[in-house]
C-alpha cells in the first residue's frame, strides 16, 4: 500500500517545484473477484466509461482514465479509475450531473446475470485529490 501511495503522490504532485492547479480528481482502486475479469471489463467499458464519455460531452468533467494494473501484495487491486474535474464547481456538482447521466444512459449493462458485487470490490478510494502543476522553467 505504501508503494501505491508513493506512486500516486508522484503522479499527482510531480517532481520539482509545484503549485496547486484548479483540477480535482476522484481515484478508486478496484479488485476483480474470483477471476471474473470478463464481467468486470464489460461492466467498466459499458457503464463507467460510457458515463465518463457522456460527462465529457456535457462538460461535466475534465478527463478520465481507466487503468489496468497487475495485482500484488503492495497493490491488491486490478483496476484504477480516475475522474478529473476542471475545478471545484464541476467537482461539487458531480453527484447531480452523474445522476442525470445515469438516467439518460438507462439500465446497468452486465455481461451476464452476475451482479457487480459478485465480480468486483472497491479496495480503496480517494475524493478531492488536488493536482499540482510544474512551475515554468
Amino acid at each position: 500500500m505504501r508503494i501505491t501511495l508513493t506512486v500516486l503522490s508522484l503522479f499527482f504532485f510531480g517532481f520539482g517545484a509545484a503549485q496547486l492547479d484548479n483540477r480535482i480528481s476522484t481515484v478508486e482502486f478496484v479488485q476483480i473477484l474470483n477471476n471474473n475479469k470478463a464481467e468486470a471489463d464489460y461492466y467498466y467499458q459499458n457503464n463507467w466509461k460510457i458515463l465518463r464519455e457522456m460527462a465529457l460531452q456535457n462538460a461535466y468533467i475534465h478527463s478520465y482514465e481507466l487503468l489496468e494494473t497487475p495485482f500484488d501484495e503492495t497493490g491488491p487491486y486490478h483496476i484504477v479509475l480516475i475522474t478529473t474535474y476542471v475545478d471545484e464547481t464541476q467537482y461539487t456538482s458531480r453527484e447531480e450531473h452523474f445522476e442525470k447521466l445515469i438516467k439518460e444512459k438507462g439500465p446497468l449493462r452486465l455481461l451476464n446475470a452476475k451482479k457487480p458485487e459478485v465480480f468486483r470490490k472497491r479496495v480503496m478510494g480517494k475524493e478531492g485529490v488536488r493536482h499540482w502543476k510544474q512551475s515554468p522553467d
